[in-house]
């Protein structure tokens, strides 16, 4: 319904119906239009910057699924390089310290790439943190991967050119330990059970109770079997290249100087003679002439995963006998 205006009238004391010209009418309707532009307008805008258009929202949805999946690529990548850190630690000090290879330069697999503008394409993304430091480890883990593919060759060309070597290097543990209980005090350094003096502990100690089997871990001769002082009974075996095992605080011998031995084969039984607070096996490796770590040393026994677990028991030093 139009609305219609009047006006008072002074003199006659009445109400004048005023009837607008074309101009007014014209000057009303734009007058309208304008506001009602301007409403839709704002409206439209606010709609626009609190949800934004349809593309737009896709395209924030996209990207944010695109950051979801870099950050769990991401995460992947940090659990690869801890399995390769794992499979490098193995080389360096059970394959090559085996095959008496110098292991691996660190700075060798862990070098960057030099180009500096490899990763420039990525800064103009959404997120070109995230982008970059994923490239990088995806990059770093194919290096050391190349790498550690190419260490691997080199130690089975080793292999293959020292089959008699394999067979006489220490590679099994000297008593039965499949399940790693008698595991007990590792190589290094600990509280000395009878003198409670700071000691360097030289071998592993295996807890087993009295006549258990012991065993030659890799084919030799034996060059000394007795009484060895603290060792108590005690038996040495010369691996030839370099290796020489010690196996001490027996109860029996089985075998006499000059044998020689195959891995495998019972030389003697767990005892508690010499300086001893219990039965055990205390079990040494020398190599040319400098006493090192048994723990590398199982790798015919041992998984990758028990080898881990024998390293974490051995550590802790458990047990402390001698």
């Amino acid at each position: 319904m139009r609305k219609v205006y009047y006006i008072y009238n002074s003199k006659t004391r009445t109400y004048d119906r005023i009837y607008p010209t074309v101009k007014h009418r014209l000057m009303s309707y734009l007058r309208r239009l304008f506001v009602g532009m301007g409403l839709g307008a704002g409206t439209f805008m606010a709609f626009f910057f609190i949800f934004g258009s349809p593309s737009e929202r896709g395209l924030r949805i996209e990207n944010s699924k695109l950051q979801a999946q870099y950050h769990i690529l991401s995460s992947r990548l940090d659990e690869a390089l801890l399995v390769m850190e794992k499979l490098q630690q193995r080389d360096d000090n059970l394959y090559r310290v085996i095959m008496q290879a110098d292991p691996v330069n660190s700075d060798l697999r862990n070098a960057r790439y030099g180009n500096t503008n490899r990763y420039g394409e990525f800064m103009d993304l959404a997120n070109p943190k995230l982008v970059i430091n994923t490239s990088k480890k995806m990059d770093l883990l194919a290096r050391q991967i190349y790498i550690q593919s190419g260490s691997f060759d080199e130690v089975v060309k080793m292999c293959k050119n020292n089959d008699k070597m394999l067979a006489c290097i220490p590679a099994i543990q000297p008593v039965a330990n499949k399940d790693l209980k008698r595991t007990a005090s590792g190589y290094g350094v600990r509280i000395d059970p009878i003198y409670k003096t700071v000691k360097f502990h030289e071998g592993m100690d295996f807890s087993a109770n009295v006549g258990t089997p012991v065993y030659v871990t890799g084919n030799g001769r034996v060059i000394k079997v007795g009484w060895e002082g603290l060792y108590g009974n005690c038996i040495n075996v010369d691996h030839g290249f370099g290796y020489v095992t010690k196996y001490a605080h027996l109860s029996k011998i089985n075998v006499r100087n000059g044998q020689e031995v195959v891995r495998g084969e019972v030389i003697g039984k767990v005892g508690s003679t010499g300086k001893s607070t219990g039965p055990h096996l205390h079990y040494e490796v020398h190599v040319k002439g400098k006493v090192v770590n048994p723990v590398n040393y199982y790798f015919m026994d041992l998984n990758s995963e028990d080898y881990d677990k024998m390293v974490e028991i051995a550590s802790n030093h458990g047990k402390v006998y001698d």
